[in-house]
């Protein structure tokens, strides 16, 4: 899409780019966030409650918690893509000056719902940077002891190639100690 973009005004220096032309390259845009953010938060889900059968028994874990503000941002989410596909569909049909004002009050419910959704987004990588350090760790962990991991969890595209091998690594733990365990008592 910005390849596009730049190679119009490449072809054509100094000549203004049409609005419209512009516009036309988001219709893309929430196909490419549900692909986004279907990895980031599906890999987020599969760690934070796929992981709960490796905490100790001793150390509760708020899950549920976790599962409602995961939730918010996904509906969240899917509301805006469907909005801005609406959105895009009506600027194209209609006067800017109409877009502008059919625009001022769903922006003023918008902001503190996106708002919202971000402290939950923040909630479940705090929540997933825990997990994954109760786990290594097999013990109660304050923020101090995930705060790498925290952050390596923020920064998903770079941060998962750190966090992955090190939770395949945990997983395998697992499963041999459980097949160990199966072996001795059955």
């Amino acid at each position: 899409m910005m390849s596009q973009m730049f190679s119009h005004m490449m072809r054509h220096p100094g000549a203004v780019p049409d609005v419209v032309d512009v516009f036309s390259y988001f219709k893309i845009f929430p196909f490419i966030m549900l692909l986004f953010m279907g990895v980031l938060l599906g890999w987020q889900w599969s760690v934070a409650v796929g992981m709960q059968k490796m905490v100790p028994a001793a150390i509760k874990m708020k899950v549920t918690k976790f599962k409602v503000f995961f939730f918010i941002p996904v509906v969240y989410i899917t509301l805006i893509i469907i909005a801005i596909f609406f959105a895009f569909s009506y600027y194209n049909s209609s006067s800017a000056v109409d877009f502008g004002f059919s625009i001022f009050i769903p922006f003023l419910v918008i902001v503190p719902l996106h708002l919202f959704s971000m402290f939950c987004l923040f909630y479940c990588l705090y929540f997933v940077a825990k997990t994954l350090k109760t786990v290594e760790l097999q013990r109660e962990v304050t923020f101090n002891d995930f705060v790498g991991e925290f952050f390596l969890s923020w920064f998903f595209p770079i941060g998962v190639w750190i966090l992955q091998p090190r939770i395949n690594k945990l997983i395998k733990q697992y499963n041999d100690s459980d097949h160990l365990s199966n072996s001795i008592h059955g």
